[in-house]
């Protein structure tokens, strides 16, 4: 990278708290060697400096360097940030765990029937279910389409449930714990024979509407859906068709065309629908999570180096 002026401030701006509370994220970087401050709207900024947000403003394009914190980066706009000569980076790479657990978990409750319990013991029904219905995820077929942190965070703990695993990528190289990779050119092939296809890839022109009437055509009347990368990778209307007409068994979704889902959204109403209001990450040290990567980049920074996870 060219010569840049070291960085003396890291701001924290407000609209970090939609994900993570801000004073514990500012006070995890306790030790280092630049001054943190929570900032809100209307600041000003030179390239001394540094900010942590969640959204992007204007006033970031004089920052030294922008970081955001979440792994979706849709609403920055990257060729402002590369015109202006400002690194702008992200958050991807360390969803590995958390994600993960979210989609292992979808899945081992839509084949046991935890959230049907669940929904019952709201009721106080003692619910017994039909004797062929709950199954075990052990080996069923797993196809995990997109293959980065998040998809090898999921095919690794789907292989130590004994789950065989398939997965969807661009390049061949293999991946621990899954059996064969398609190319995204054969996604029907993958996807056709799979008890649970989970989508781990993210969100561009390509993949917008990936899983749509054809893809669920070709899915199996008993697979289940699970989606925690981005809400239009699904077109939700076909999603809806599906499960109205049986073409799937479920799905666990924490992801969604439109967040918070609307009140009339019919995927509400699905006893086989598990949702979640995107908080696949959501734990009580997230925080530290995306103050360890940033406070790795605060590093590279000062010493020249490439910044991890640059994306303009």
């Amino acid at each position: 990278m060219p010569e840049r002026e070291r960085l003396d401030h890291l701001y924290v701006h407000e609209s970090v708290e939609n994900v993570i509370p801000p004073e514990a994220f500012v006070e995890a970087f306790d030790g280092l060697d630049v001054s943190v401050d929570l900032v809100g709207d209307g600041e000003s900024f030179g390239e001394t400096d540094a900010v942590a947000t969640y959204v992007p403003r204007p006033e970031f394009l004089d920052a030294g360097w922008v970081h955001c914190i979440r792994a979706g980066y849709d609403e920055f706009d990257t060729e402002a940030y590369e015109a202006a000569g400002v690194p702008l980076t992200n958050s991807t790479g360390i969803h590995d765990t958390t994600v993960s657990e979210i989609a292992i978990g979808y899945m081992v409750s839509l084949a046991r029937l935890l959230h049907v319990y669940r929904d019952n013991q709201n009721e106080g029904n003692w619910y017994t279910p039909d004797y062929e219905r709950p199954f075990t995820v052990e080996n069923e077929r797993l196809c995990v389409v997109g293959l980065g942190t998040i998809g090898q965070g999921i095919a690794k703990r789907a292989d130590a449930l004994g789950m065989d695993v398939v997965g969807v990528r661009r390049s061949d190289e293999p991946v621990p714990g899954v059996s064969e990779i398609f190319d995204p050119a054969d996604l029907h092939e993958a996807i056709a024979d799979a008890r649970f296809v989970a989508l781990a890839l993210p969100h561009t022109p390509e993949t917008e509407g990936l899983i749509s009437d054809e893809e669920f055509d070709v899915l199996r009347d008993d697979a289940y859906l699970v989606n925690v990368a981005r809400g239009p990778i699904v077109d939700e209307d076909a999603l809806v068709d599906a499960l109205d007409q049986d073409a799937i068994a479920g799905a666990g979704l924490d992801v969604f065309e439109t967040e918070p889902l609307p009140d009339d959204s019919p995927l509400w109403d699905f006893e086989e629908v598990i949702i979640s209001p995107h908080k696949g990450s959501a734990t009580n040290r997230y925080h530290l999570d995306i103050a360890d990567l940033v406070s790795e980049n605060i590093d590279r920074y000062q010493t020249g180096e490439t910044l991890r996870n640059r994306v303009a």
